[in-house]
């Protein structure tokens, strides 16, 4: 679900930077949705206004009333479809689908687009997270440069990158961020269930509280804050955990609920189960905590008579370690 605001509301200076001078807009709830047959579905509530009117490509497809949901059809292709919602009163939003359609990636996507507590919304279009950038074709990198990715930061383990180099829009600034360097929790393997509980724990420690995690998630951070050339993607192997974190994090920084932080945390799981067919044997492992590294440990050792490892595990954001 995407909603993005008008350029007066809420952007991406963050609030500890001192310069978020956003406004509130009348929708309570906005998003895009694309269909698999080129249609897009539109959906929105308002407060205080009567009428709303939706425009594409500056032209209108669609108008309704205070709450409403339009399909449009026929437009035009392209890299992303923004849709125009314009109340009779106060400022209107500038939507797309969160997600964007890659040949090389799957878990692509938006990180603005919510609506923040104080009725504010984030921006879209600036900061995107995504899982690996390695497999991503010319046509993806022509896409990307279009539009405006700017700085790429890669928060995977030296291994992984060189297992799979970052493909990197031409003229785009790219960035080692390794939330796990010098980490000591990854280098003993588990051989017991018991040991790949205690080895979990030690990742997610080590992600979200180690020197090497609050260098690079900081590193990441003031590039966002202070990139006014972006757009920024920042990515993993997955796109799951170590994204997922630094997601959550500058979204609860920026006073989103944290329902919705979940939310968008957990639609990692279903972008990968659609594009499950497709992952590798050695690819990224689900994530969920311990419970879950145990149960995918016990399943790979019976499957390859091992314990091998594709990639470092690390947690999903939990409420009591958010900022």
């Amino acid at each position: 679900m995407v909603a993005a605001p008008a350029a007066s509301a809420s952007g991406w200076d963050l609030p500890w930077s001192g310069h978020q001078q956003g406004r509130a807009v009348p929708f309570t709830e906005a998003s895009v949705t694309a269909g698999a047959d080129g249609s897009y579905t539109v959906e929105w509530k308002a407060r205080g206004v009567r009428k709303v009117e939706i425009r594409a490509g500056g032209k209108v497809v669609a108008r309704g009333g205070a709450e409403g949901r339009a399909v449009v059809t026929g437009l035009p292709a392209a890299d992303r479809q923004w849709f125009d919602l314009t109340p009779d009163r106060a400022h209107g939003l500038h939507l797309a689908d969160r997600l964007v359609k890659l040949e090389g990636a799957v878990n692509f996507r938006d990180a603005g687009g919510y609506r923040t507590a104080t009725g504010q919304w984030v921006k879209t279009g600036e900061v995107y997270r995504s899982d690996a950038l390695d497999k991503l074709t010319p046509a993806d990198l022509a896409k990307l440069r279009r539009l405006h990715v700017r700085t790429v930061f890669d928060l995977r383990t030296e291994s992984e990158r060189t297992k799979g180099a970052d493909q990197v829009p031409a003229g785009a600034a790219y960035h080692v961020a390794d939330v796990f360097a010098g980490s000591s929790a990854l280098q003993v393997l588990p051989k017991t269930p018991e040991e790949a509980v205690q080895f979990m724990r030690d990742a997610e420690k080590a992600m979200v509280a180690g020197a090497g995690g609050k260098t690079a998630y900081t590193e990441v951070f003031e590039g966002v804050q202070q990139d006014h050339d972006r757009a920024v993607v920042f990515h993993c192997t997955a796109g799951k955990d170590r994204t997922g974190w630094a997601s959550a994090t500058l979204l609860t920084a920026l006073g989103v609920p944290w329902e919705t932080v979940m939310a968008d945390h957990l639609a990692s799981n279903g972008l990968a189960a659609d594009a499950g067919a497709a992952t590798p044997p050695d690819g990224p492992r689900p994530s969920g905590g311990a419970g879950v590294a145990v149960g995918w440990w016990v399943n790979r050792r019976s499957r390859r008579g091992g314990t091998r490892r594709s990639g470092p595990p690390c947690s999903s954001p939990r409420r009591s370690a958010a900022p």
